[in-house]
């Protein structure tokens, strides 16, 4: 299965299902199942920065407690799907402003529109730059 490692509190933004499309520098062919993975790091500034920023802080939260992020880094943390790849000038135009406000929509960016998503146990996993390959374990076998 393919991968794609993203930063906190994009990652955990996803698993909510509070952030449902993807920006980035390069388009994407691939479609289909895709799993988020919250990379290992993460700029304790920047962070703390966002999150700390209402609309972050409101999306994070899960059943009403904040789903705290930083604990799921080094994690596959969700499987969603890859169901279109466009260039962000024309994805605004079908977005909302939360969305926008997720993402980065400069000019020349490309957006990648998830599908539902399927949050799993968050399973220890090293991510990489680009799409990548994750094999997910068995079911008996996620911690």
């Amino acid at each position: 299965m393919k991968a794609l490692t993203l930063t906190e509190p994009w990652a955990t933004l996803v698993m909510l299902g509070e952030k449902r499309v993807e920006t980035r520098s390069w388009a994407c062919d691939y479609r289909g199942p895709l799993a988020i993975h919250s990379a290992k790091r993460c700029p304790k500034k920047e962070f703390a920065a966002l999150v700390s920023q209402e609309r972050f802080y409101r999306a994070l939260r899960l059943n009403g407690q904040y789903a705290y992020p930083e604990l799921n880094r080094g994690h596959v943390l969700c499987i969603t799907n890859v169901l279109r790849c466009v260039r962000t000038e024309e994805a605004v135009k079908e977005l909302s402003e939360k969305e926008i406000e997720f993402g980065n929509y400069g000019p020349g960016r490309w957006a990648f529109f998830l599908g539902p998503v399927e949050r799993i146990k968050p399973v220890p996993a090293t991510g990489h730059l680009m799409l990548w390959d994750w094999n997910r374990p068995p079911e008996g076998m996620l911690p």
